[in-house]
């Protein structure tokens, strides 16, 4: 990345009162090509200083672009973010991958583009995860945009997996689906190294699907106790 010029780290993305009524005019806000560029440039201030310390300013630096020619598009900070976000994770990774196991499926999913071994989507996620409890707002449009369509796909893969005799009838799927992230996003934050495939595999076979198993065949029960 490019250096970025010293920023008030307390800057909530809102215009100043300069840029909050801009002069009226007649170029048109940007779009095609150069509103990707300016997303990529979003997406990489964000990985690098956090959604807390990302300005107008250093993502204008970064996209080579004019303050106003981004406020022009995105009113607020969030809203570019979210546009962002969506350029790296509104793909394969939210789709049903069909092939034919749990296993397969939730490999499929967790290591596809934007899935749980790809280490630009989980940069994206810790550098949003500090912020998203304090700002109702950003969480709300994220979990719209993008949570509950991975949710939705991931409960599609253990609905298919139930119908399929590999988890049971009144299995909690939602416990169930939230293992894997879980785990994932658990060790990364204590060691700082993103699963791989193969560990992401590691995880479903001596976990995720032991855990399915035990669904099958109901709680164990311990033995009754007898008197002496």
């Amino acid at each position: 990345m490019t250096p970025h010029p010293a920023t008030d780290t307390t800057d909530t993305g809102a215009p100043d009162a300069a840029d909050r009524h801009p002069a009226p005019s007649s170029r048109p806000r940007v779009t095609g090509d150069r509103e990707v560029e300016i997303l990529q440039a979003a997406i990489a201030v964000l990985r690098e200083v956090g959604y807390d310390r990302l300005t107008f300013d250093a993502v204008a630096a970064e996209a080579h672009a004019g303050k106003a020619t981004l406020y022009r598009r995105w009113p607020h900070k969030r809203d570019l973010v979210v546009d962002a976000v969506g350029l790296f994770l509104g793909c394969p990774a939210e789709q049903d991958p069909a092939t034919g196991s749990l296993r397969g499926d939730l490999l499929a999913q967790a290591c596809a583009e934007g899935g749980l071994d790809d280490a630009e989507t989980m940069e994206t996620w810790f550098a949003l995860l500090p912020v998203i409890h304090r700002d109702p707002e950003l969480r709300e449009r994220l979990e719209a945009r993008f949570i509950e369509p991975k949710l939705a796909a991931a409960r599609a893969v253990f609905r298919s997996a139930r119908q399929r005799g590999e988890v049971g009838h009144d299995a909690d799927l939602e416990t169930l689906l939230s293992i894997l992230p879980a785990l994932t996003f658990h060790e990364t934050m204590l060691s700082g190294r993103r699963p791989g495939r193969e560990r992401i595999a590691q995880l479903v076979d001596t976990v995720v699907l032991p855990a399915c198993a035990a669904t099958l065949t109901g709680p164990s029960r311990a033995p009754a106790r007898t008197g002496r």
